[in-house]
């Protein structure tokens, strides 16, 4: 395709495969969730933690107003590194979505059906010529009645696994590396969310506060809460924590 002007040769498609078979565009997505924030997320026996670094760029922005970790419905949350107006565009999307699960089935989507929806709407962008990946890598922590509590990652290419416990961002090889030597099994939610904060302390600059991190918790519905005639709307288990509450965990 001419440029305009009749300028030389000029292709739209920058998602097009190199000679060694890399998508580049990705490659650039990906440093840009590099870039970002160190988030993580951590599966517990009874419940998911996910967790975020919060900086303001300037002493000037209120602070209060960044969100990081997100309700997209309420047995869904979701954390992000990367660009913060490509997650804004997937979360409206991924809200959507759930919404529209619901009004077909009159209950919210399963954890592993929403992930591969939101994942669709990112490999599309890998795609397509004269759109660009989204720069942002998800930990999506849900819970259902199919699946239980899971922590799924997706990143720029659309691909996404299923963890136990996992870091994106800046940090992200140290901190896995931490979970590694941390993470069991047997972790109770509790025990999740202080190893959620040691793990963001590793590589954490400046001083860790409540206004500086993010927590978001899955929390595992009671069997009573379970037995519930058809129909009925499972109670909500997914919230963030307040400023009070992290400061008394930091405080531990």
């Amino acid at each position: 395709m001419s440029a305009p002007g009749g300028g030389g040769a000029y292709s739209f498609s920058l998602t097009t495969f190199s000679p060694s078979g890399k998508l580049v565009q990705i490659e650039h997505a990906l440093a840009a969730v590099n870039a970002g924030g160190t988030s993580l997320g951590i599966k517990a026996t009874n419940g998911i933690v996910i967790a975020t670094e919060k900086k303001s760029p300037s002493i000037l922005v209120d602070d209060s107003a960044i969100e990081k970790v997100s309700l997209v419905c309420p047995n869904i949350g979701i954390v992000y590194s990367g660009m913060g107006p490509d997650f804004r565009v997937l979360i409206a999307k991924a809200r959507q979505a759930a919404q529209a699960y619901w009004k077909i089935y009159n209950e919210y989507p399963p954890t592993k059906v929403l992930t591969q929806e939101i994942a669709t709407i990112m490999q599309k962008a890998t795609q397509s010529g004269g759109v660009r990946p989204f720069g942002v890598s998800l930990l999506v922590a849900g819970w259902d009645s199919h699946r239980g509590p899971s922590l799924y990652q997706v990143d720029p290419s659309g691909s996404f696994w299923a963890w136990k416990a996992s870091a994106i961002g800046k940090n992200m090889i140290n901190a896995k590396t931490f979970l590694e030597k941390r993470y069991n099994d047997d972790i109770s939610l509790e025990d999740a969310i202080h190893t959620a904060l040691l793990t963001l302390k590793e590589g954490f600059e400046g001083q860790m506060t409540e206004k500086t991190i993010e927590i978001g918790i899955i929390t595992v519905p009671k069997p009573e809460e379970l037995i519930a005639s058809p129909g009925e709307r499972i109670k909500p288990v997914f919230r963030t924590l307040s400023e009070r509450e992290i400061k008394d965990y930091l405080d531990l």
